[in-house]
Parts: structure tokens; C-alpha cells; sequence
């Protein structure tokens, strides 16, 4: 028997999962249906894989689908996630943003546990979840001192409509330090790029402890994310840089094939 899943967002990394599907990647997989805000963007998704095209989640939800991949906003996963979850459907998320609210994490973790189902949080353009949980646990078990913290690099244009925006950036000649602090100072300052700052500060620290530095960099195109974790004795350093987003969705693919081998990478 195949899993049933779909994907919610039909833009770019949604369609990277959609078409990873179609290609042969998920040969465990079914994808059943796929739903987003704009109905050009999943009929086209649909009728390029076969699937059907819902009109909202709930005619998603109606496909009895196993896992609902999240390739949207952090706004789609607020409003989604706790029908989802209480459906009894696992989720697996690109926009981990969306947990840069305490409370809301919380209610998503109780709506976990009365479906029987689980959130899964997709690397997206970092990694190494698995040994900064490691050494977090070594830490907690020994109460030994952690510091933790991501260092991104990108280009200037990165920053648009952010608050530390400033027009040198596009002239400057060295890279510029525009941000350093907490995740959860990061979190009020990036509220819209905070997605990797979120998946570091919850597999280490935590927002208040985490730390966050981000570079403009003349002429960068795309991103670094360096993340380090260190206790007494063991240091991590995690370093991804890639030059698109297309990472993002192929960590969900990835994470899917995980999920259904019967031998599993973590």
C-alpha cells in the first residue's frame, strides 16, 4: 500500500516536492491532492501530476491523506496545523518560522498528541538537527554550559523592507554586520526570515539563549548558515551554503523517503 500525502503551497517548493514525486523519488508515496491560494497555481500542479486539484483544506483533508506536506507561509501553517493534526495527519513543515510563538508551539504539540500524530520539521536550507539535539541532551543530562548560535551571510538585497535596511548596503565594498542578538530578538526584527534562526534556537538553546548574527555581503548571491553548538568537550559546526532555495524543497523530499525506509537516517 502506497502513503497517501499533499502538499499545501504550489509555488516553487511545493512543485519541487510535487515534481519529485512524479519523477519517481517518492516511489512509496502517493500524492493524492495538492491545495493552495491560487487556484491557476494548483490546478496546474494537479494536471501536471495527475492529482487532484481541492479547492481548500478541508476537500484535502477529505482524501484521507497520511501526511500533508507544508510548502506555503507561516501564515498557512497558523491557520492550518491544529485541524490538520487533530484529523490525526502528520505534518511536514518548511515554514518552522510559524513556532517563533511560544504559545502557538505549545497548542500545535497538544494538537499533535490528541490526533496521534506528529509534526515533522524538514531541514529546510540548514541541517544537522540530529547532533545539536545531541549535544543539547549531553548538556541537560550533564548540566554542562551550551552556547549555541547561526551566522548567516547573504546578499544585500536580502534585507529589503527589513529594519535594518540601509541603501549603502547595495555600495558597500566589505561585508556589514546589520544584526546580532537572541533568537527572539531576531524573531521581532526578521519576522519573515526567521525560519532557519527558529529550527536552530528549538534543536539547541531556545530563542531567549540562541544567538544570531547576520552579514550583508557586497555581491552574495544566496545564502550561509553556520551553526555551531558547543559543551565541554564536543563542538559542532554545521555550515550550508547554497545559492537557491530549491534546498528547501528537496529536504522535505528527503525527509519523506526517510520516513518511509526501512532504514532511517537521523
Amino acid at each position: 500500500m502506497k502513503i497517501r500525502f499533499g502538499i499545501v503551497g504550489c509555488g516553487f517548493l511545493g512543485n519541487i516536492v510535487a515534481n519529485a514525486w512524479k519523477d519517481g523519488f517518492l516511489e512509496d508515496y502517493e500524492l493524492v491532492g495538492v491545495t493552495s491560494r491560487s487556484q491557476e497555481s494548483r490546478d496546474k500542479t494537479a494536471a501536471e501530476t495527475g492529482c487532484r486539484s481541492c479547492r481548500d483544506l478541508a476537500e484535502l483533508l477529505s482524501l484521507e491523506p497520511e501526511y500533508i506536506v507544508e510548502a506555503a507561509s507561516v501564515e498557512a501553517v497558523r491557520d492550518m496545523a491544529c485541524t490538520v493534526l487533530e484529523h490525526g495527519v502528520s505534518l511536514v513543515l518548511l515554514s518552522i518560522g510559524a513556532f517563533a510563538d511560544a504559545a502557538f508551539y505549545g497548542q500545535v504539540r497538544d494538537a499533535a498528541r490528541r490526533g496521534c500524530a506528529k509534526v515533522h520539521l524538514a531541514n529546510g536550507a540548514i541541517g544537522g538537527f540530529d547532533v545539536l539535539q545531541t549535544i543539547t541532551l549531553m548538556a541537560q543530562a550533564g548540566k554542562l554550559d551550551e552556547t549555541a548560535g547561526i551566522e548567516t551571510h547573504t546578499g544585500a538585497r536580502g534585507f529589503r523592507n527589513t529594519p535594518v535596511w540601509a541603501e549603502h548596503h547595495l555600495t558597500d565594498t566589505e561585508k556589514t554586520t546589520v544584526f546580532t542578538g537572541s533568537a527572539k530578538e531576531a524573531i521581532v526584527t526578521f519576522p519573515r526570515r526567521v525560519n532557519v534562526a527558529v529550527a536552530t534556537s528549538l534543536a539547541t538553546t531556545g530563542p531567549d539563549i540562541t544567538q544570531v548574527t547576520m552579514h550583508s555581503v557586497p555581491g552574495w548571491t544566496g545564502d550561509d548558515h553556520c551553526i555551531t553548538a558547543e559543551i565541554d568537550g564536543v563542538k559542532a559546526t554545521v555550515d550550508i551554503c547554497s545559492s537557491t532555495s530549491a534546498i528547501a524543497g528537496w529536504s522535505a523530499v528527503a525527509l519523506l523517503r526517510n520516513l518511509a525506509s526501512p532504514v532511517c537516517f537521523y
